[in-house]
């Protein structure tokens, strides 16, 4: 009796791929660059389960197109990638892999703030390139992180974590988000404010909400003309949360001091984008969660989704156990025992 056939479309940490592989057959596209979307279509056709990356679209012609799949397994928090109701109609289940990346990504979101507060990649371009003589007074000044005020767009898991690490450094901390979460402002010591108001308060803006049609280009000309002049922009959320050219624009006129991006529209920026050139904007190539250990984890949990879905079991961490038991997850195969 055959195993159930996986197609992983990356390899992903020994973690994860070394329990798929005791349970599946297992086929992954080798290469950095994700798999075409023709060669993932060809691929994937026969499968019973994918490990999908952000950069794989699920849609609806992909999941027609594989006619055996029961489950994809994102292996990322998001899941903008997935046509999730689709998926749901067809009896196909989904999974993520939240929580792991939480502080991860929250020590990487305040690093980012710290790189950009005080010039770091700018002090190290300026040694590379052979200009450091002395130490001088005027040299590379930055802004104090201590004591400003941190503005966070949007409260989930991360926002918070990172409200937790401003703390150590006496920041005042404001926040908006859609929901307001009154017993975390006790906890943390936090202030619910108008979007408007944490904007034009904030010396940090921090921007931790999903991508949603509602979320797309929040950060846009009109926004970033309500914050400080002396305002640092960070994303470690969504490229398409901030409108790419309204950020140069207000970068390259001053409008705000400086920003710091994991993440960008497009993903990756070309080489010779302008954004990439500004001595004030920090982009880095979307490796918030690029720890060795969290990596590990999210494999794990990726793993462990995908090979429940093929048991007909609820996903560990699913996004819509209403699909368990209908359609193609309620279908037999001649791999179950």
């Amino acid at each position: 009796m055959g195993k159930p056939k996986v197609y992983i479309a990356r390899v992903i940490p020994a973690m994860g791929l070394n329990l798929i592989r005791e349970f599946c057959d297992v086929t992954i596209w080798p290469e950095e660059l994700p798999p075409p979307r023709e060669i993932i279509l060809r691929e994937a056709h026969d499968a019973d389960g994918i490990v999908s990356l952000l950069t794989d679209r699920m849609d609806a012609e992909f999941m027609d197109a594989c006619p055996r799949l029961r489950v994809i397994s994102n292996y990322a928090v998001g899941f903008d990638n997935i046509d999730v109701p689709a998926a749901t109609a067809r009896g196909i289940l989904v999974g993520n892999t939240p929580g792991v990346l939480t502080e991860t990504t929250a020590d990487f979101a305040f690093a980012l703030l710290m790189a950009a507060a005080r010039r770091i990649v700018e002090g190290v371009d300026y040694v590379r390139a052979g200009r450091w003589k002395t130490w001088g007074p005027m040299l590379l000044l930055g802004v104090d992180v201590h004591h400003a005020t941190l503005g966070l767009v949007g409260l989930g898991r991360i926002g918070s974590e990172v409200a937790k690490r401003a703390r150590g450094f006496d920041m005042q901390v404001l926040y908006y988000d859609v929901l307001r979460r009154e017993d975390l402002e006790v906890h943390l010591g936090i202030t619910y404010t108008p979007l408007d108001e944490v904007l034009a308060r904030a010396d940090f803006v921090s921007i931790h909400t999903p991508l949603t049609p509602e979320t797309h280009h929040l950060m846009n000309r009109e926004r970033f003309q309500k914050m400080k002049r002396s305002a640092i922009l960070i994303n470690t959320s969504r490229g398409p949360v901030v409108d790419t050219a309204a950020l140069l624009e207000a970068l390259q006129t001053g409008t705000i001091a400086g920003a710091a991006l994991d993440v960008t529209d497009p993903e990756p920026l070309p080489a010779d984008h302008p954004l990439i050139t500004l001595p004030n904007c920090i982009i880095v190539p979307h490796i918030a969660s690029a720890s060795a250990a969290t990596r590990g984890k999210m494999a794990e949990i990726a793993a462990r989704n995908v090979i429940a879905g093929l048991k007909g079991e609820p996903l560990p961490a699913g996004l819509n156990p209403e699909a368990l038991g209908k359609g193609r997850s309620a279908l037999p195969r001649d791999w179950e025992t």
